[in-house]
C-alpha cells in the first residue's frame, strides 16, 4: 500500500526557495540596468567632450549638469526571504573598467566616421577618390565592311598595329570550326559593331573584340535548314557578306538570300556585282564590261557556286537572312529605279529580268548617267 499524503512543510519550503530565486533575479536585472545607464552616460559625455574639443573629464562651462535620473522604486523582497547577498566590489569595478574600455573604443569609432563624412562631404581638394578610367576610344564599323576598310578606319583611330596583319589570324580561334578550310584571313569573321578599347588601343584588341562579338552572335543563329542544305556556317558568312553589299532595304535580305539559294541548286551562275566589286576594290564606280571578264575566282559571273571567302563582314541581320532564305523562286533581281533605298525588282523568268534591266537601264541613261535615286529618300 503506497502513501499518497504529501508533506506541507516541504512545500512550504520550496515555495520560498522559488520566491527568494526570483527575488535574487530581480536585483541583479535592476543592477545590470543601472550599470548599462552609468556606462551609455559616461560614453555620451565623452563623445560629447571629444566632438567639442574638450579633454576627458572637463565639462563645458555653459553646460549644466543633467539632473539624475531618480533610480527606479525597488520592491521590498517577500518578507519571509532575506535580501540577496551583495556583489563583490571588485566585480563591480571590473565590470565597470570593462564598459568604460568599450565606451572609449565606440567613441574613437565614432570621431573617425564623423571626420571621414565631414572630410567627403566638404567638396574641396582634399578629397581624393579613385574612379575607373573610361575608354579612351570608341570605335563604329559599319555591318559589311571588308578588311581593308576596317583597316582605314583603325588608322584613322590612331590604333597602334597593322589591323590587316592582325587580322590574318589570331591565337585562340579557330576558323575550321565554322567549316572554312585553312582561308588566307579572318574575313567573316569580324562582327561589325561599336567597340569600347583601352586607353592605348592597337588593332589586336580590336581583332580579339571582333571574334569574341562574332562567337557572341553567331551561336545565335540556327543552322539547321543551312546544313539541310549541304552548307557550312562558313557558306553562310559567304551568303551573308553578298547579302549585305546587294541590299538596303532590310525586308529584302530574305529575298535575295532565296536567289543565291536557287541559283546554287539550279547550278546558275550568281552574277553578283559585289563579288567583282571586292576583287577590284571598286565601291563607288560602276561596273564595266570589262570588270564581268575579270580573271578571279571572285567572278561570279564566270565562275558557279560561291566565292571563296565572305567579301565582307556581315552583321546578325544578314547572317540571320542568310541562313534562313525566304520560300520564293526568285532567280534574278535588279535595281528599281526611281525607289529609295533602292529597293529591288525580283523575278522569276529571264523574260522579265530582262525588262526590269531595261527599266532601270532608260532611268539611268535619263540621270546622266547616275543611279536614278529620287532626291527626297530619307538621308539624301
Amino acid at each position: 500500500m503506497t502513501d499518497d499524503w504529501g508533506d506541507p512543510f516541504s512545500e512550504d519550503e520550496a515555495a520560498k526557495e522559488r520566491q527568494r530565486r526570483r527575488a535574487e533575479r530581480e536585483a541583479r536585472r535592476r543592477d545590470r540596468q543601472a550599470h548599462r545607464k552609468e556606462s551609455q552616460g559616461a560614453l555620451g559625455d565623452r563623445v560629447r567632450g571629444m566632438l567639442q574639443g574638450r579633454e576627458p573629464g572637463e565639462t563645458a562651462a555653459e553646460e549644466e549638469p543633467a539632473a539624475a535620473e531618480p533610480p527606479p522604486p525597488i520592491e521590498p523582497p517577500p518578507p519571509a526571504e532575506p535580501p540577496p547577498p551583495p556583489r563583490p566590489p571588485g566585480d563591480i569595478h571590473r565590470r565597470r573598467r570593462i564598459a568604460a574600455a568599450v565606451g572609449l573604443v565606440a567613441a574613437g569609432v565614432v570621431v573617425v566616421l564623423i571626420a571621414l563624412a565631414v572630410r567627403h562631404s566638404g567638396g574641396g581638394t582634399s578629397t581624393h577618390m579613385t574612379t575607373p578610367a573610361a575608354p579612351s576610344r570608341m570605335i563604329t564599323l559599319p555591318e559589311g565592311y571588308d578588311r581593308r576598310q576596317i583597316a582605314a578606319i583603325a588608322k584613322q583611330e590612331g590604333l597602334k598595329g597593322d589591323y590587316m596583319k592582325a587580322s590574318e589570324s589570331s591565337k585562340g580561334f579557330d576558323p575550321a570550326k565554322y567549316g572554312a578550310q585553312s582561308p588566307p584571313s579572318l574575313e567573316g569573321f569580324l562582327f561589325p559593331a561599336t567597340y569600347d578599347l583601352p586607353r592605348h588601343p592597337t588593332s589586336d584588341d580590336l581583332v580579339v573584340r571582333q571574334l569574341a562579338a562574332f562567337k557572341q552572335y553567331i551561336a545565335q543563329v540556327n543552322m539547321g535548314y543551312a546544313r539541310s542544305k549541304n552548307l557550312t556556317t562558313y557558306d553562310v558568312l559567304i551568303i551573308a557578306s553578298m547579302i549585305e553589299r546587294e541590299v538596303a532595304v532590310a525586308k529584302e535580305r530574305k529575298l535575295v538570300a532565296a536567289v543565291i539559294y536557287n541559283r546554287l541548286h539550279d547550278g546558275m551562275p550568281l552574277q553578283i556585282d559585289a563579288t567583282i566589286r571586292f576583287a577590284t576594290n571598286n565601291f563607288t564606280e560602276p561596273v564595266s564590261n570589262s570588270d564581268l571578264q575579270l580573271d578571279s575566282p571572285y567572278n561570279t559571273y564566270t565562275n558557279t557556286g560561291l566565292p571563296p571567302t565572305p567579301i565582307g563582314n556581315p552583321g546578325l541581320a544578314s547572317i540571320q537572312a542568310a541562313a534562313h532564305p525566304a520560300h520564293v523562286s526568285y532567280l534574278y533581281y535588279v535595281v528599281k529605279p526611281n525607289t529609295c533605298g533602292p529597293q529591288l525588282a525580283f523575278s522569276t523568268s529571264q523574260a522579265q529580268f530582262e525588262k526590269d534591266k531595261a527599266a532601270y537601264d532608260q532611268a539611268r541613261a535619263a540621270n546622266g548617267g547616275n543611279a536614278p535615286t529620287p532626291s527626297n529618300c530619307p538621308g539624301t
